[in-house]
């Protein structure tokens, strides 16, 4: 019994291999929001080496409509990517962090649905925010995402709406937990409408 067991683990993780997160973290010390997702795409989606990098994801699009008044801002048409270093001198310039909630995973399909990945090893969330000072706000995108943050801080989000927060206490220093809209084209909402909901978050932050 036990071999039969062991030969169906060692099936799955050769068809399932366990991923580590190919990026680093973006944590720019002036940082006062801190974006988190849940783990990349597979990088045969990829249009660059950077978070959100599919590029039919409208996040850098949302980005380009509120800090510059134009979607394409960041859009590298010619090439179908973005402009990675004019994406990276924003978010420094703006004091926005980046990373994920999950540091190693398993993809169960294949793609990067939530409903598809197996968590292994969450992201040192308290390390992060240690190393934001500045922090008063956190931006989860997707609900896998949103349920790994709020669960290791003992937070309720089944109730929060679009455009809500809720505040929570870290080393002495209130933060801010967002819900937005996701930008991925799969949800229903026109990209304007994203932005305008992400535009109050940065407002409320005094970043924008």
């Amino acid at each position: 019994m036990r071999n039969t067991n062991s030969k169906a683990v060692k099936a799955m993780n050769e068809e399932h291999p366990v991923e580590k997160h190919p990026f680093e973290p973006f944590l720019p010390v002036n940082a006062r929001l801190l974006m988190l997702g849940t783990f990349p795409p597979a990088p045969k989606r990829w249009c660059m080496e950077w978070y959100y990098p599919n590029y039919t994801n409208d996040m850098w699009r949302i980005m380009g409509l509120i800090f510059y008044g134009d979607k394409q801002y960041f859009v590298d048409e010619a090439h179908k990517t973005y402009h990675l270093d004019a994406i990276k001198a924003m978010m420094r310039e703006k004091g926005i962090a980046i990373f994920d909630t999950c540091l190693r995973i398993r993809r169960t399909m294949g793609n990067a649905a939530d409903k598809d990945l197996e968590v292994v090893e969450q992201a040192d969330l308290d390390g992060m925010l240690r190393a934001l000072p500045q922090c008063r706000g956190v931006v989860t995108a997707g609900q896998l995402a949103s349920n790994i943050f709020a669960g290791h801080y003992g937070l309720d989000v089944k109730k929060m709406k679009l455009g809500e927060c809720c505040d929570f206490t870290f080393d002495h220093r209130t933060v801010s937990l967002f819900r937005e809209p996701s930008s991925s084209r799969a949800f229903p909402m026109r990209v304007e409408q994203k932005a305008q909901y992400y535009l109050q978050m940065f407002e409320a932050l005094g970043i924008k």
